[in-house]
């Protein structure tokens, strides 16, 4: 004895696999049952794999599945002894109880091809953790894309052929053409911006840049409240700058109508029409439904922050993340330079939004150059610390407001929001009006104008 346990066999169920495969030469709408939910490599053995796969041809090829049909086509293949002939095949056929149950056996197929699928991926990961010479960080995002790629496995394709998109891509476009006043895209609430962009769109990595004080957090934080509240979307608000508690209070004056000022220094009315307390109160509800989910860490990587976006797109139905701001998002590699740890952590943000599938908004800083020319205009360059932002952004928006630069402008309390970058459409500009007591971005009646 050597005091070892043996070697478990993996979850399967082989007679289960047997009349699955049987109900589907039983039952001509059996296939129709089970086709969305199982792939050939949920059977645990090979010789099932192979009789399923040309169970899959057939009902793709809208051809009757049956015995004879399935003999033959092994047969053509070279694998019908392999499989232990027609004799076998008509072994599965004996061993249905029913054919009703042929979803319940699937179901119990694919839950065994998970568990599998975890004992690997287990595995794997033990195999990384004794692997001392990687960051922890790196370590746990490997492994967390292990796990979630197996919760995802039956969601997501490799490849897929042009032709198989097309009557979807049709069916939208038409959608779209009936629709003319829909979105494809998350509603960011400024409807001359939605005109622009068609919202924002699922996998855009999206950088609204300011420079400071100009209302980037603010911006970004009225999109964010209008998704979750008008929309009832989950949007996950990672801050880096500010606390929760600012956030918050923030919101509160946003939807209330309450100075901002006043509500965090007290001074608050509670006579008459003007009762600041009603009004408070009011918003406390709105936002009591509204599902925003903050994380006000200071010192978040990008690592980080997908595997809290992970989290909450699994429990939460992420819908839309936001990053404020670039420049504060801790670097992968602390010896890189500053251009070089901006880049990476761009670069990891779209990927993360393509992996994701949400549009991902990053708030980024200015360079000091704007402030050196006039007209004080925002241009792609500016991007501070710019790396590769401009090249892994989809859509880059600048604010610019003229008052801060100009105080005698007849423009006071416009601002314009900037579309430099739209990789899928037009540039443009926006007008919105920016209400400094409530920090709060609103509609204006005048539409956008383009840029040449």
């Amino acid at each position: 004895m050597t005091g070892e346990l043996p070697e478990k066999l993996p979850p399967q169920s082989v007679e289960v696999e047997q009349s699955l495969l049987g109900c589907l030469m039983l039952d001509k709408d059996a296939m129709v049952k089970v086709a969305d939910l199982l792939s050939p490599e949920d059977f645990y053995r090979m010789i099932h794999q192979k009789v399923y796969r040309v169970c899959e041809e057939f009902f793709k090829k809208g051809e009757p599945i049956d015995l004879l049909s399935i003999s033959n086509r092994l047969q053509e293949k070279g694998f019908l002894e392999e499989i232990g002939g027609t004799s076998y095949l008509t072994e599965l056929i004996n061993s249905v109880p029913t054919p009703i149950h042929v979803f319940n056996y699937a179901k119990i197929i694919h839950r065994k091809r998970i568990l599998r699928d975890l004992i690997k991926a287990s595995q794997e990961i033990g195999s990384l953790a004794y692997n001392e010479t990687d960051d922890t960080e790196v370590l746990l995002d490997e492994a967390e894309k292990k796990i979630f790629g197996i919760a995802q496995k039956n969601l997501t394709q490799n490849f897929i052929c042009v032709k198989d998109t097309l009557e979807d891509a049709f069916n939208r476009i038409d959608r779209l053409s009936k629709h003319q006043a829909g979105l494809r895209g998350l509603s960011t609430g400024f409807r001359d911006l939605d005109n622009i962009l068609a919202g924002f769109q699922k996998s855009d990595l999206l950088i609204l840049a300011s420079r400071p004080t100009l209302g980037k957090s603010s911006l970004a934080l009225n999109m964010a409240a209008n998704i979750a509240i008008e929309q009832n979307l989950s949007v996950g608000f990672f801050s880096l700058e500010m606390s929760r508690d600012q956030i918050v209070d923030r919101l509160i004056s946003s939807i209330s109508g309450v100075d901002l000022w006043r509500l965090r220094t007290g001074r608050l009315s509670d006579q008459g029409e003007d009762n600041d307390f009603v009004k408070i109160r009011q918003a406390l509800d709105i936002l009591s439904r509204a599902p925003i989910y903050i994380d006000d860490r200071a010192a978040s990587n990008v690592l980080q922050i997908k595997a809290m976006s992970r989290r909450l797109q699994s429990e939460r139905h992420l819908s839309l993340a936001v990053i404020d701001y670039l420049q504060l998002v801790e670097p992968l590699n602390p010896n890189a330079s500053p251009v070089q740890q901006v880049s990476e952590n761009s670069r990891a943000l779209k990927a993360m939004a393509k992996e994701l599938n949400i549009p991902i908004l990053v708030i980024s800083q200015l360079s000091r150059a704007v402030e050196h020319r006039s007209p004080q205009i925002p241009r792609l360059a500016d991007l501070r610390q710019s790396g590769t932002i401009e090249q892994d952004a989809d859509v880059v928006l600048f604010i610019y407001r003229e008052d801060r630069y100009n105080r005698d402008t007849p423009r006071k309390g416009i601002a314009d929001i900037i579309i430099s970058k739209h990789r899928n459409g037009p540039v443009g500009r926006v007008e919105l009006y920016f209400d400094e007591r409530t920090t709060t971005f609103k509609n204006l009646e005048k539409g956008f104008t383009e840029e040449m």
